[in-house]
């Protein structure tokens, strides 16, 4: 209890902050000492761990945020799920960032590259607490997340005010928290006034972070291990034990007989990867966020034995597709058939395995989403209400979201859609938008009123609650799908629109709403379910199967509200015994160079453009599963794939196996030699035993990227092991020596044909050229992965291998250079460069000028139309940017009159007579 004066050991550094601040917040009595570095406090741990506390019973206490804990919980308040997530995130995410930035901080002293080093989760933080609209971490309450948070930023954001930028969010909750007594007064004993140099001892103790992982993504837990791990007699025994047994017969994961439906006796596994929109082309980050995850793990499931199905397609109806119809001259089911066509082309390129690939423009769409409305309408979770809407009067139609933009509300961002401002993030409501246009014709919209039908949340809330605790309770939620799905929750839901005033989607099939579609985010998700049933008739044994099946479903976290929330709703009250989400898997963004993926811009590299650059799919798959944003934003960056491909893929991954399989070549007449294993080699085959269940630990809870660092931590011990036994000199030698390097190349070789499985989720070419070369059994491709791992010896002696050669390339830095040019964008070509395409197109259109706009009369052209409609694209994002970076007034009037002459051009091509010109001050 609080009264039992609990010896709290602690010394000045970063952590001890966050336990003072506790201790002064919560009142909580007790025995504070100050103790050395090098001193050993908690009796069970060889090195010493400070912080720590020892309660009045049990052991001790040394974690930091646990003593926190634990101190508040004495004090009366509890730590809610919530609550807990936020310390989570704050040491696996947050701390290894914060550290980096003290270190580069206090001990570079390069100050300037803090604000780098905490993008990424400075942003996450802004983000939450501009969603939840809160003021604190976990609603209107201080918690203990809050005072863990604020300690351990203060040192690093108390001295600078420029790091949080235009974070106004997490600055206004900063500020509340730096003027608390306890922070100020645990700052003052940790920091004795000295700002952030009062830490520079304490952190010129600690290991050097790794500043290489900044511009990527948080060290994983695998990286914070050590070097040398400490190998038992048990260890060796068992993985010597396990080296000797025999390789099992299983199904290839390749020999698939469709279709595949649920087994009784089987682990059945639902994959499904968040539809991508048909109307444009996936970058990078769309590719890592939902389809290529999905298919790691896809793939990795069927290693595993677990019988599995993955599906996707891409979601056709909306606003978003009769938006491009219009701006490229097509209907919306052509826009649909040429983006579909593009989409499997990339994901076909990227070896995207699916077990079909479909589409949401079907039949069986219809009937499916028809069903599921009428069940909801029977079920009394439907609700009618009028809403406002703008009308355009000259198009003579009411404005989705998408065919309006305007200035947002919240931030005056001067180029918000209809539904949510891509600058703050924001959820918009069409009507609150200033000075709003239609983006069909470029006239101020009218508000009118249309009648709706809404999905009744608030009815469906209890039932979502329950089902929300117990999936993401026994299921594989990410930190980011739970924090998303738990601020949606927390104010209450409200009812939700799942009508549109559109002709292109699935028709209401209500009788008083037969003019209308409906919203996109009802429909889509029924997608999953519709595109199953393209697949097989019999779609319901996974679709109306709770029991029997495990649902993934994998996507970026904007997407997360519609699965945890909307679409959840939608099924349980449809009463109809779904399949809901059991593991939810949500990313965050990845950027390009620090900046955004933008098409129009020609700024990153986007699904159809990766094949032109001559890097083989392998080495984009394993860079985007690299980085992958897993708990925070990441970014994507020429210098860092090619130091990736350089160093993990040619000089670790690719020098290990080639050597192994050269030394049989080269030594051994291709065979495959005896080996007579010894303490050594029993140690390192503990050791790639270890990484091997720590891989399918990590990978059977969708920890995808930190998996693959134990991949590369194998081929690392593999090296090592080369290197220190050279078998090049041993085979010199006399009898023993060439024994010795038998054994060595053996076991080397049998670790390349164990790497070669492991690497199949994530590099398939790759992983079969391996087998190739080594002549593997096809056996080992469904032995290794199976319960918690089999390393055994796959190519026993007198095995002969396969033709050897290298598996990667480097990458020279002149080709990077190149290739980082030709995506930078035309962000940098102001007026100093060679034309534009809009200059060039003007220029060219102004040789064979039409005659004016009255007296035009020339049939539509639509080659030329084309052209001009990406001239306009790409002068108006040219406009955009020079007002961004406030150019000379002189300069945007040039590019102004460019951008409406090109406009002008456009009208004509099209074969339509020219509007008056807009009036002045309105958006172009």
């Amino acid at each position: 209890d609080a009264t039992s004066d609990p010896a709290c050991l602690l010394m000045s550094n970063p952590h001890c902050l966050k336990v003072l601040a506790a201790l002064e917040e919560t009142g909580v009595k007790c025995d504070v000492q100050y103790v050395s570095h090098e001193e050993r406090v908690v009796p069970f741990i060889s090195r010493p761990v400070l912080p720590a506390l020892l309660p009045p019973t049990g052991p001790h206490l040394f974690s930091s945020n646990a003593i926190c804990s634990y101190l508040f919980e004495v004090g009366g308040k509890d730590c809610s799920d919530l609550c807990n997530q936020w310390l989570e995130w704050e040491t696996t995410e947050l701390q290894p960032m914060l550290l980096q930035a003290l270190h580069m901080a206090v001990v570079l002293e390069k100050g300037s590259e803090v604000s780098k080093v905490l993008q990424g989760p400075l942003n996450y933080l802004d983000q939450s607490l501009s969603k939840q609209n809160t003021a604190y971490l976990t609603g209107e309450t201080l918690s203990v997340a809050d005072i863990v948070m604020w300690a351990a930023l203060y040192p690093i954001l108390s001295g600078s005010s420029t790091i949080l930028g235009e974070r106004n969010s997490v600055k206004a909750w900063f500020e509340r928290g730096a003027k608390l007594q306890s922070i100020q007064s645990a700052a003052q004993k940790v920091l004795q006034g000295k700002g952030l140099q009062g830490m520079k001892t304490f952190l010129q103790r600690q290991p050097n972070p790794q500043s290489k992982e900044i511009q990527t993504c948080t060290s994983s837990p695998a990286e914070a291990e050590e070097s040398e791990r400490v190998v038992s007699e048990e260890e060796m025994e068992a993985a010597a034990l396990t080296w000797s047994k025999e390789l099992q017969d299983w199904p290839l994961p390749e020999d698939r007989q469709h279709p595949i439906l649920p087994q009784e006796d089987k682990k059945n596994i639902l994959v499904t990867s968040a539809l991508p929109y048909v109307n444009n082309v996936p970058h990078l980050g769309n590719i890592i966020g939902c389809v290529l995850s999905a298919d790691v793990f896809s793939r990795y499931s069927r290693l595993r034995g677990w019988n599995v199905l993955f599906v996707c397609g891409t979601d056709e109806y909306g606003t978003a597709t009769e938006n491009k119809a219009i701006e490229e001259g097509l209907t919306p089911q052509e826009i649909c058939d040429k983006y579909h066509a593009i989409h499997s082309a990339i994901y076909k390129w990227f070896q995207i395995d699916f077990d079909f690939f479909g589409r949401t423009t079907t039949e069986k769409q219809t009937v499916i989403a028809q069903d599921i409305f009428w069940r909801l309408h029977k079920n009394n979770f439907l609700l009618e209400d009028t809403v406002e809407q703008l009308r355009c009067e000259n198009c003579q139609r009411f404005l989705a979201d998408r065919f309006v933009e305007g200035i947002c509300p919240h931030c005056a961002y001067p180029e918000a859609r209809g539904d949510q401002c891509d600058k703050c993030g924001r959820l918009i409501n069409a009507v609150e938008l200033k000075e709003p246009q239609c983006k069909i014709c470029r006239k101020t919209p009218i508000i009118c009123s249309s009648k709706h039908l809404f999905l009744d949340l608030p009815k469906l809330e209890i039932q979502l609650e329950q089902w929300l605790d117990k999936s993401t309770s026994t299921g594989d939620w990410t930190a980011n799908a739970k924090q998303i799905t738990r601020s949606w929750l927390r104010d209450g839901l409200k009812p939700r629109c799942i009508t549109r005033d559109l002709k292109w989607g699935t028709p209401v099939p209500h009788p008083d709403f037969k003019e209308k579609v409906f919203y996109v985010w009802f429909d889509a998700p029924i997608g999953y379910l519709s595109i199953t049933a393209n697949y097989t008739d019999k779609w319901e044994k996974w679709w109306k199967n709770p029991p029997q099946v495990e649902l993934y479903n994998f996507m970026a976290k904007d997407n997360v509200p519609f699965h945890s929330v909307v679409f959840p709703c939608s099924l349980l009250g449809a009463q109809d015994n779904y399949t809901l989400v059991n593991h939810l898997v949500a990313t965050e963004y990845l950027n390009y160079e620090d900046t955004k993926f933008s098409k129009s811009r020609g700024v990153g590299v986007f699904g159809d453009m990766a094949k032109e650059t001559d890097i083989p799919c392998d080495v984009w798959r394993f860079y985007l599963l690299y980085v992958r944003p897993e708990g925070q934003d990441s970014s994507f960056s020429w210098a860092d794939l090619a130091t990736k491909n350089n160093s993990e893929l040619l000089n670790n991954l690719g020098n290990f196996i080639n050597r192994a399989g050269m030394f049989v070549t080269k030594f051994f007449e291709g065979c495959v030699p005896a080996m007579v294993l010894q303490q050594e080699d029993k140690k390192l085959l503990a050791l790639v035993a270890w990484e091997l269940q720590q891989y399918i630990q990590l990978m059977d809870k969708v920890k995808i990227r930190d998996s693959l660092k134990h991949i590369l931590n194998i081929s690392r011990h593999g090296n090592q092991y080369i290197q220190v036994n050279e078998p090049w000199k041993n085979i010199k030698a006399g009898d023993a020596e060439r024994q010795r390097a038998g054994t060595v190349t053996g076991v080397s070789v049998n670790i390349a044909c164990l790497l070669s499985v492991m690497l199949y989720p994530y590099m398939p070419t790759t992983s079969q050229t391996i087998r190739d070369q080594l002549n593997c059994p096809q056996s080992v491709i469904g032995t290794m992965l199976r319960g918690n791992g089999n390393f055994v010896c796959a190519l026993g002696a007198g095995h002969r291998v396969g033709a050897v050669s290298p598996l990667f390339q480097k990458l020279e830095g002149d080709q990077i250079e190149a290739l980082k040019k030709r995506f930078s964008g035309q962000q940098s070509s102001v007026c100093f460069h060679p034309q534009t395409t809009a200059q060039k197109v003007a220029s060219s259109e102004a040789a064979t000028a039409p005659a004016p706009a009255a007296e035009a009369t020339a049939a539509a052209d639509p080659e030329r139309a084309k052209q001009l409609s990406q001239a306009v694209v790409e002068q108006g994002e040219k406009v955009r940017n020079l007002k961004a970076q406030k150019a000379e007034k002189a300069l945007i009037t040039a590019e102004v009159t460019l951008l409406l002459d090109l406009k002008k051009q456009l009208v004509l091509a099209e074969g339509k007579t020219p509007e008056p010109a807009p009036q002045k001050g309105k958006k172009k």
